[in-house]
């Protein structure tokens, strides 16, 4: 009697515990139950592994100038490179030096006074997973800091990743922010001009019968290259767009700055919107004690010349240095208050380490959400009715008992989903239907197993306990193999595959205590207190 006693005290503590849940915290919708974005992004990591091979080649180079060695040629041919001695019997040295600084980067293969540089196969794998985590990182800051509840951040194969934002409402701002790769460098500027003919002829270039009414960074690099225009190799042109109120680009000016940055977003402490001088919206920054040091010291001796701050490969200020500059600036561009917002967030949570790309993607209305959870909740009290009905007119009051611990079961697993902050999906609507005739099956084998006992001519209470002892090893082998399968999909799935199996795995423990434990102490109650009212 004693150990009924304790065994109802739990049930009750556990149905009040869960009542409490549910009453005191809620269930996170997923993106198909509220709506929202699904974007599958594409790591450009091919673009970014020859960015690294150029800024290798420029330090070659200065190794290079450093040893007195002299070379004709340091030229990037995609990712690889190739580099080209005035003396062949200066290859070995060279050789030598690159190993040394380089040796995990490259293989070498000399012919003649011709070095060929080829990625390693291991360098470039550890690069795709060093890129595509730092990429995931920098676009999990960005989405924080756009203030989307329980997003979807992960890594889908070798180099996407998948971000669900539910609820989003301007998807289009959202892309934006996470798609932006926020490369913020300060540079010396060398040369302005307002015409790309004047500048390339200024240069002993010839300008290239090729449109230049809509530039950009790749495309103005092309026309440079194509000019032949005498562009020094520490130094590059980039362009800045001119717009006018609307924010429509109207014009551009060119400038020639130094390759090497002064400064990089690296040293960025902060950023916020703000006001220019002019009451126009701007970006504000702060730099750590090391950049401001750095932007101390040369800006103190650089009054009076221009310094370029490039975001992205283009000029979005270019002013002329007044006085000394410390840990604080200012960008100012043509930007809306929302562009200088956007901006701060991407400069705060730091540039992508590689271009991005949304090669798929996904809107979900609210409104399809609302349907969608309309029809759940129908399909979820119909098969609940059904499922109840039946056991009523199939087992009687043993059926009463297994409709208590039914319901039970779905105050449990709601409760475990709200506690454990889980995000519900339309599959895991579908898993939590799933599990209500799970749980039923648990009963249906005990009462067969009790009939059974009964039919051998046994008592009501020998025959409970051996219906229960019989039917255990089968519910927890059917249980266990499903437990299997549902941690296989939350391994392995994404998204609402994963929300199916957290709430399968959930609804199947729920069950398992609800059919087994919970009717338990119910048939015992109804045997040992009204042993004629017993049926099954």
């Amino acid at each position: 009697m004693k150990s009924l006693k304790l065994r109802i005290a739990i049930v009750l503590l556990v149905l009040i515990g869960c009542i409490y849940t549910i009453f005191t915290k809620s269930i996170t919708l997923g993106l198909d139950l509220q709506g929202g974005t699904h974007l599958v992004l594409q790591v450009d990591v091919g673009k970014a592994l020859e960015n690294e091979v150029s800024t290798v080649l420029r330090e070659i180079k200065n190794i290079l100038q450093k040893e007195n060695i002299p070379f004709i040629e340091v030229q990037r041919k995609g990712k690889e490179a190739e580099i080209t001695l005035l003396d062949k019997n200066d290859v070995v040295k060279v050789r030598s030096l690159i190993e040394e600084y380089y040796g995990r980067m490259f293989n070498l293969k000399a012919n003649g006074e011709k070095i060929a540089l080829s990625l390693k196969p291991s360098f470039i794998s550890g690069e795709v997973d060093r890129l595509c985590e730092q990429a995931l990182e920098t676009i999990r800051n960005r989405v924080d800091q756009l203030g989307v509840a329980e997003p979807v951040i992960v890594r889908n194969g070798k180099d996407r990743i998948i971000v669900e934002l539910p609820g989003i409402k301007d998807p289009d701002r959202a892309k934006k922010v996470i798609g932006k790769v926020a490369r913020l460098e300060f540079k010396e500027v060398v040369d302005v001009s307002d015409s790309l003919v004047e500048l390339i002829t200024k240069f002993g270039g010839i300008v290239p019968a090729k449109s230049i009414s809509k530039l950009s960074p790749e495309t103005l690099k092309e026309i440079v290259k194509e000019s032949r225009a005498k562009i020094p190799d520490d130094e590059e042109v980039l362009l800045q767009e001119i717009k006018d109120k609307s924010g429509k680009v109207v014009g551009y000016r060119f400038f020639v700055v130094k390759r090497e940055p002064i400064l990089t977003g690296a040293y960025l402490k902060d950023a916020y919107p703000s006001m220019d001088e002019y009451g126009m919206p701007a970006v504000s920054f702060e730099l750590n004690s090391e950049g401001a040091r750095i932007f101390k010291e040369y800006t103190s001796k650089h009054v009076g010349t221009r310094l370029a701050i490039v975001l992205d490969d283009k000029v979005q200020s270019a002013p002329t240095i007044r006085s000394s500059i410390g840990a604080r600036g200012q960008i100012t561009g043509q930007f809306s208050y929302q562009e200088a917002k956007d901006l701060s967030i991407v400069l705060r949570a730091g540039a992508l380490p590689a271009p991005v790309k949304i090669i798929e993607e996904t809107t979900v209305g609210p409104s399809l959400g609302k349907e969608s959870i309309e029809k759940g909740l129908k399909a979820g009290i119909a098969g609940l009715i059904l499922v109840m009905l039946f056991m009523i007119v199939y087992y009687k009051l043993s059926g009463v008992i297994a409709n208590l611990a039914l319901l039970m079961n779905v105050a449990v697993l709601w409760s475990m989903l709200c506690l454990l902050g889980a995000t519900l999906t339309l599959p895991g609507i579908a898993g939590f239907i799933l599990t209500i005739g799970m749980a039923v099956d648990a009963n249906v084998i005990i009462f067969e197993r009790i009939r059974e006992e009964l039919r051998k001519g046994r008592n009501i209470f020998s025959s409970v306990e051996a219906g229960f002892s019989r039917a255990w090893g089968t519910i927890v082998d059917a249980n266990i193999t499903t437990l299997i399968a549902a941690t296989v999909l939350f391994q392995f799935g994404t998204g609402p595959i994963k929300g199916f199996a957290v709430t399968l795995s959930l609804g199947i423990l729920s069950s398992m205590f609800t059919a087994v434990f919970v009717t338990k102490v119910l048939l015992d109650i109804v045997v040992k207190k009204k042993p004629k009212l017993f049926s099954v």
